[in-house]
């Protein structure tokens, strides 16, 4: 950790395992907001963030600029020019407190002998901004600001619509509310946002969904700390109308965490007889916890640390609906967490497909025939999606599937796909599959 506390040094510290595949910016955030003075915090995040968000068409612009790469022991230096071309580039920064802040980050990072390089190229981007863009205007990763395997993949599979995902991408995400109706109805909240001086309006999709015109703390939504509201992405609010549970139903939520579509689906039913919450990962664990006490949910349901595509933990009584929210690429939530694109890999879709494809398998034999199955990703690739579906329903002739019919997304042969739209939901994917009673099968 730095002695002093320059935000561009730390925003280098989190940045620098990023550029080794070494985390991620959830796991290296955290630690090194918890060192920054609560007055910087925001800068920090933005710093990292928006860097991160651009990285692909950042990295182009320094090896315009550089005559040779750095070392790899000197990855934070090469993270702090990303950070200072960001700032020069896209942020709302003074320059000269860009200049001067970044450069001074080297001694910080205890590098001096980099000061006066990054000064050069920092001032040499002011002078030549636009005769260095030109130059790259037609290289893919400046022009799309994504990997090439990426762009190569959604071309073929969203012809129509690539373009407008690599753009929806590369926004800030807007912060979307689910409205507790246990607590209150969408009109009321809108009205105790309203009087806060908070912008919102409803949501078109989701009946209990409010976007806010601009993020802010939650800590300033008026009845966030008793449970009236909480957030969650729109596209994440359509789980629970799909998967229609009704009282007295037995249910499963699977790789449940953080618990946004549990709760949501336990603020909707209040006699549900039995709901279990599966979740691999202890530390995610714990945030379903924290959400169920949060919105006063936690004597209905009960959190399990357990894998999935195993059945060590069931105890052998069917479910009535079942919740898969498998886990994905997550190439539809990029916007939110945008190191995706640095840390994904091309040969990561068809390992996951195979994860997702034993998930199914697995929780299949735990569905009461007559029962409903919810699989959900958000991912934008038909490989986890409707082709993972298609492959199932060929093993397990008692799966119906049933087609989605809303007005949100796009039809696919299986299942209904949500793309991310700049100022609404994330990219999504849902289908439903129904299983058939013994004595109609074949």
């Amino acid at each position: 950790m730095v002695e002093s506390i320059n935000v561009r040094a730390l925003a280098a510290q989190v940045l620098a395992p990023l550029l080794r595949q070494h985390g991620s910016l959830s796991t290296h955030l955290p630690a090194h907001l918890a060192h920054c003075p609560e007055r910087d915090r925001a800068l920090l995040q933005q710093l990292c963030y928006g860097t991160m968000r651009e990285l692909f068409r950042l990295e182009q612009l320094a090896n315009h600029f550089l005559r040779k790469p750095f070392k790899q022991q000197d990855l934070d230096i090469h993270a702090l020019l990303l950070i200072g071309l960001w700032q020069l580039r896209s942020s709302r920064i003074p320059a000269h407190a860009t200049l001067n802040e970044t450069v001074d980050a080297c001694a910080a990072l205890n590098k001096p002998w980099a000061s006066k390089l990054l000064n050069a190229i920092l001032r040499r981007y002011q002078r030549e901004q636009k005769q260095a863009e030109e130059a790259l205007a037609q290289d893919p990763a400046f022009q799309w600001n994504h990997p090439q395997w990426m762009i190569s993949k959604l071309q073929p599979n969203w012809p129509e619509h690539w373009q407008s995902i690599l753009q929806a991408n590369d926004q800030q995400a807007p912060m979307t509310l689910r409205v507790n109706k246990r607590l209150l109805t969408r009109e009321k909240a809108l009205q105790k946002l309203q009087e806060a001086d908070i912008p919102a309006a409803a949501c078109q999709f989701s009946d209990d969904g409010i976007g806010l015109d601009s993020p802010c703390d939650v800590s300033a939504l008026p009845g966030f700390a008793e449970g009236e509201l909480s957030v969650q992405d729109e596209a994440a609010q359509l789980a629970a109308g799909l998967l229609a549970a009704e009282n007295g139903q037995r249910v499963l939520d699977a790789c449940a965490a953080p618990g946004g579509k549990l709760c949501h689906l336990l603020e909707q039913n209040t006699h549900l007889q039995d709901v279990i919450a599966v979740e691999l990962e202890p530390e995610r664990g714990q945030r379903i916890h924290d959400n169920l006490h949060r919105l006063g949910l936690q004597l209905g349901c009960e959190v399990l640390t357990a894998d999935a595509s195993s059945q060590d933990w069931w105890d052998g009584q069917l479910f009535d609906r079942i919740l898969i929210d498998a886990p994905c690429s997550g190439t539809g939530v990029i916007r939110r967490h945008p190191d995706i694109k640095l840390l994904r890999r091309g040969e990561d879709i068809a390992a996951l497909a195979s994860v997702q494809l034993s998930i199914l398998n697995n929780l299949w034999s735990m569905l009461q025939p007559g029962g409903r199955l919810v699989y959900a990703t958000c991912s934008i690739f038909g490989q986890e999606n409707e082709r993972v579906i298609e492959r199932f329903i060929k093993q397990h002739p008692d799966a119906i599937h049933q087609p989605i019919d809303a007005p949100w997304g796009e039809a696919r042969p299986f299942g209904r796909q949500l793309f991310p739209q700049p100022d609404g939901h994330d990219g999504f994917y849902y289908a439903v599959l129904d299983k058939q009673v013994d004595d109609k099968l074949a």
